[in-house]
């Protein structure tokens, strides 16, 4: 055999080598977990045939602790780029059969690489996250190493897309990168994400909990809203970024991709003009106002499980991508919270800034009232929302369905929020409040000084309704651009968005705003 076979050769049997990761027992051992291996996954999220694979024969350099006599090719990542439906994308994924996955100084040069790639190339990163955490023998170098991931998360903010995949532990400093992306998706019974792990937590609290307790995805996805989507498992969770990719565009310069629309852009729902319910303390499900004018039904919700008084998601009308914002009057009657408000800013502000346009359904009665709210910083959480609207310059519809009171009515991408088309039902209530308040506080010394003061502000009260319950007080002053008939929404909303498909506008210039956080 000639001494090039013999090169040709050695690079094969390398090649083999890194493939197997931390060896076919360790394989065996992370399949009966439930779990797939790192090239796994990445075979199941890509296009087939699409990976090429990147910095196959890094080894770490750690002599600590015997770490010398101990190393695999690759050492605990795989990282490289492929095509999902066809769109370039950067992708790691962690290996657990190597030191459990755990980072040391070498995997995250070969993290920063593609991050470093990703950002030149302006195409997205996805990080599939199965870790111990930092490799304890390299110390500060690990430390040093995630805080160099860290710092691009932070530069590639609002430039590149970012969407972390948890598929088993991620613990300590290792959550802080998926906390800085886009998107994150849990998936259940395999992944857990905290800060300290629940032995810590037993040491200095005296809890006694379960790592699912304390960081899984449940918890994650109905309590904390770390994790933007739930999924059932591992290949649901790759099925799930996929899809996700559909409604985002490459980088912060690029529009969303167009799609072939099946669905007749005139289409009449008639079922929408008798949705409303006759008394204004009824509940009715906007689940299906949403599903009735958007393209086919598709609805991908973000964050479905958190804060369930708002519902925030991609669809399309006419093909083109756009998240949706909308109160729930079926879940605490649609009023805004701190959590709720969290969540829709923080997506309206991903809306923003990759060019997503807005459009929002608004039934909205106010904010939730208390000493829970007001302790919990309700009126930051609530600015959080008014600056995001405000600050964003993408087309942005607006319907007012039913109540829109005081200050969640500005909230909700009013005209003054630069709100570029302003719709309202004839049921629309635009009002500083609800009658019933106001003629309390307007009529309280009439009422007092009748001998019928309920019948006072009984009549009071339906005076104030004719008056300003209604759409049209605020079309009266062009604050309401239109008043519609609900079957017709669809159509609306589509005309608006195509002539705004050429908007131009921008902010006033400065290194950023000072976001009430």
């Amino acid at each position: 055999m000639s001494s090039q076979l013999e090169k040709v050769k050695e690079l094969i049997e390398l090649r083999a080598e890194a493939r197997i990761g931390g060896g076919e027992k360790a394989i065996a051992k992370q399949h009966e977990r439930g779990k797939y291996t790192a090239r796994e996954r990445i075979a199941q999220l890509l296009d087939e045939g699409s990976f090429e694979e990147l910095d196959m024969f890094m080894r770490h350099r750690c002599t600590n602790f015997g770490q010398e006599k101990k190393s695999y090719l690759g050492d605990g990542v795989v990282t490289g780029y492929g095509t999902i439906d066809g769109r370039l994308v950067y992708v790691f994924a962690q290996d657990f059969t190597v030191f459990g996955g755990s980072l040391s100084e070498a995997m995250a040069l070969k993290i920063c690489k593609i991050m470093d790639m990703a950002m030149k190339m302006g195409a997205p990163v996805i990080g599939l996250n199965d870790s111990g955490g930092a490799r304890i023998q390299e110390g500060i170098n690990a430390l040093a190493g995630y805080a160099e991931i860290f710092q691009r998360n932070i530069m590639a903010s609002g430039v590149i897309p970012q969407i972390s995949a948890i598929l088993g532990p991620c613990a300590g400093g290792a959550v802080y990168s998926p906390a800085l992306t886009d998107f994150t998706i849990m998936a259940k019974g395999i992944s857990y994400m905290f800060l300290t792990g629940p032995k810590v937590v037993k040491t200095v609290t005296g809890e006694d909990v379960t790592q699912e307790a304390l960081g899984g995805a449940d918890v994650h996805s109905q309590k904390s809203g770390v994790c933007h989507f739930a999924a059932e498992d591992g290949e649901d969770a790759l099925k799930i970024i996929r899809k996700l990719f559909s409604f985002i565009p490459q980088n912060n310069l690029e529009e969303p991709p167009l799609v072939e629309c099946t669905d007749p852009i005139d289409r009449l729902e008639d079922s929408l003009n008798e949705i409303i319910p006759d008394s204004p303390n009824r509940p009715y499900d906007m689940y299906e106002v949403i599903g009735a004018i958007i393209d086919n039904g598709e609805f991908l919700e973000v964050q479905r499980d958190y804060a369930k008084n708002i519902i925030v998601g991609f669809a399309r009308f006419n093909g083109q991508a756009v998240g949706i914002v909308a109160n729930q009057p079926k879940y605490l009657a649609g009023v805004l919270d701190s959590n709720a408000s969290r969540k829709a800013a923080r997506f309206v502000r991903f809306c923003d800034a990759f060019n997503i346009p807005l459009v929002t359904l608004v039934d909205v009665p106010g904010f939730l009232p208390g000493t829970g709210q007001e302790y919990n910083g309700v009126i930051l959480h609530g600015a959080k929302l008014l600056y995001a609207f405000g600050e964003a310059t993408v087309p942005k519809v607006t319907v007012t369905l039913r109540k829109s009171y005081g200050g969640s009515h500005i909230v909700m991408s009013c005209k003054q929020l630069r709100g570029d088309m302003n719709y309202a039902w004839p049921t629309a209530e635009i009002a500083v409040m609800g009658g019933a308040g106001a003629v309390e506080v307007l009529y309280a010394k009439e009422a007092k000084a009748s001998e019928n003061p309920a019948q006072v502000l009984a009549d009071r009260e339906a005076e104030y309704n004719k008056l300003f319950c209604n759409p049209y007080n605020a079309a009266r002053y062009g604050y309401i651009d239109d008043v519609i008939e609900p079957r017709n929404t669809r159509f609306r909303i589509i005309r608006a968005l195509q002539q705004l498909a050429t908007k131009k506008l921008t902010n006033p210039a400065k290194k950023h705003g000072n976001i009430p956080l």
